[in-house]
């Protein structure tokens, strides 16, 4: 059955002729250790890596000639005191678990899980690298990956430095069409 947040997210966005790419889940998982949520593993399977509107592109485990295969090479990132403070701000006793970026924007915003409890459950939490001076950098995202998307196609948040299209038809170019 179809994850309902992909399935709306392919009336936003039609995903690419050249479909999405194969993934090995269970290596993945062996050799990880790290499952991933239902939802961005149907989002590979269906879209692959490469970008939206040519401005959030989306990582991937690796996948032969993808230059947006580099998921696995970005687990734990190191982040600043400043940004572990602001980001620890937004979060039930200031606890940071696990980040995973999954998802660039051309102004340098990332976006990671929060890899805390079941893979389904991972919130997303987005550095927004352009914020005005004294303003918190993150937002948290209570949804996973295809529901953020979705929500920022909608226009429900805006957690980046810009807008993805302003007539709200959006293009996902796979890695294939770059």
């Amino acid at each position: 059955m179809p994850h309902p947040a992909v399935a709306r997210l392919r009336e936003l966005l039609p995903p690419p002729v050249s479909g999405g790419d194969v993934v090995d889940w269970e290596e993945i998982e062996r050799t990880t250790r790290l499952t991933f949520p239902d939802d961005y593993r149907e989002f590979v399977e269906t879209y692959g890596g490469g970008e939206i509107d040519e401005y959030l592109s989306v990582s991937t485990p690796p996948v032969p000639g993808s230059a947006y295969g580099d998921l696995l090479d970005r687990v734990d990132p190191a982040l600043s005191d400043r940004d572990r403070e602001e980001l620890g701000s937004l979060l039930p006793g200031g606890l940071l678990p696990p980040l995973l970026p999954f998802a660039d924007s051309a102004s340098s915003d990332v976006a990671f899980w929060l890899r805390e409890g079941a893979p389904n459950n991972w919130r997303v939490a987005v550095f927004r690298r352009q914020t005005p001076y004294g303003k918190n950098h993150w937002t948290v995202f209570d949804g996973g990956m295809a529901w953020f998307l979705v929500a920022v196609l909608t226009g429900e948040v805006n957690p980046l430095s810009e807008r993805l299209s302003v007539e709200n038809q959006y293009v996902f170019v796979s890695w294939r069409g770059v």
